[in-house]
């Protein structure tokens, strides 16, 4: 064996890979959180008295909030190191998970929202950030992988077995599991994650940061990537965290616990796809013409979601009131793979700037992911109150196209395969 293979063998030691899976429980804890209305968007609705559309829309919150603190979080963890963030945020976690939960009206549940997003800002970041500190860039590689899956559970655990706890003790003891689960994470992160001395990579301020990202972001280079990355995680999280849920209980007419075994199906082809849509990116080496494909046949797919719906042209075509929640079963798990196309944009980055300015054009790319995943909730709740469920759908499926002709209008072959 190689000196080098030797290191690359030996570099993810133990005490590594417990830390990292203890960072990583973070990241699941996150994506529970942002899927817990999916599953109890009516019922919290009820409680509070208002009607799910405008609901949908204030949950938006979370999303702007945690779009807002991504590039904060990241100075702090080069200022003061991943350990101390990891747990100043995990208690911010639980605290806001607990505000959540006991809110009693519109108002402190978008508190709640608002503190489960600042909170939850850095939960990728930070097993991210010890992973590159700490392991050769062919491990890097392998643990990223592993980091976005283990963090991908919890949307699994926000599909059917969280179905089961509301119907059994209702919406808010989501909240409450998820706020036990962020002290427990906590503790596993103060035990196993090692402290590190603060590195001052960049002393400039936040905003400073912030308008600098922007700015590339903005750049010609850069333009496409970032109009199909505001769409393309949000076509997924929106559909997958808000949308599906309802989708499948009020127009197809399952169980909640129904609904979360569908929810739970997609989810596990978004865990999966990365995988897959990896493989083929390697084997192709056509990765401009491969996201604009698989994003374009996603729009499709949810467009003829939509149509599926009583009396409309795909139900019309197959003779029948209404597609069998089948039917919805197989575009949810077809539209989670293609979806997964989404991290080759961060590749793609990479290829357009120079080094210097690598890692604040992955943080544009982001940044647009999260950002665009806050603004399509917020504008699908005020398309759901005045259109309904499948033009929502039509909404999503529409911006994602546009998103693509983005894309290959402000990209090149050239610059982009490969």
């Amino acid at each position: 064996m190689t000196t080098a293979a030797a290191d690359d063998a030996g570099d993810a030691t133990p005490a590594l890979i417990l830390a990292l899976v203890a960072l990583a429980c973070g990241h699941m804890l996150s994506t529970l959180l942002r899927t817990i209305p999916a599953i109890s968007l009516d019922l919290m609705a009820a409680d509070f008295r208002i009607e799910p559309q405008a609901l949908a829309s204030l949950t938006s919150v979370y999303h702007f909030s945690f779009a807002a603190s991504q590039i904060p979080v990241g100075a702090a963890m080069d200022r003061f190191g991943v350990r101390p963030v990891s747990l100043s945020l995990l208690v911010g976690t639980v605290v806001g998970a607990l505000a959540s939960g006991f809110a009693t009206g519109p108002e402190s549940f978008a508190f709640g929202q608002f503190m489960l997003g600042v909170a939850t800002s850095g939960m990728l970041m930070c097993p991210m950030t010890l992973a590159a500190k700490q392991l050769s860039a062919a491990r890097f590689g392998l643990w990223s992988g592993a980091i976005l899956s283990i963090g991908n559970i919890g949307m699994l655990l926000s599909s059917s077995p969280l179905a089961f706890v509301v119907d059994t003790y209702g919406w808010r003891a989501g909240f409450w599991i998820a706020a036990l689960g962020g002290i427990a994470v906590a503790l596993a992160v103060f035990a196993l994650v090692p402290s590190q001395p603060a590195e001052h990579k960049d002393e400039s301020s936040p905003v400073s940061q912030m308008i600098e990202v922007l700015r590339l972001g903005l750049s010609r280079p850069l333009r496409g990537l970032i109009a199909l990355a505001l769409v393309s995680l949000a076509s997924s999280l929106v559909l997958r965290g808000l949308w599906g849920g309802p989708w499948l209980m009020q127009v197809k007419g399952l169980t909640r616990v129904e609904a979360g075994n569908q929810l739970g199906a997609f989810t596990l082809a978004m865990i999966a796809g990365p995988l897959l849509v990896g493989m083929i990116d390697r084997r192709l080496g056509r990765r401009r013409a491969l996201v604009a494909s698989t994003h374009a046949f996603a729009a499709l797919l949810i467009t003829l979601m939509a149509l599926g719906a009583p009396h409309l042209p795909v139900a019309w075509l197959f003779g029948v009131t209404i597609m069998p929640p089948n039917y919805d079963l197989a575009l949810f798990v077809l539209i989670g793979l293609l979806t997964s196309a989404q991290p080759l944009l961060f590749g793609m980055s990479r290829q357009l700037v120079d080094a210097q300015v690598a890692g604040k054009a992955l943080a544009a790319v982001n940044l647009a992911f999260f950002l665009g995943t806050a603004l399509m909730q917020s504008v699908t709740g005020a398309v759901a109150a005045f259109a309904g469920l499948p033009a929502v759908l039509l909404f999503m499926a529409a911006a994602l196209a546009v998103g693509v002709l983005i894309f290959l209008t402000y990209t090149t072959p050239s610059s982009q395969d490969g």
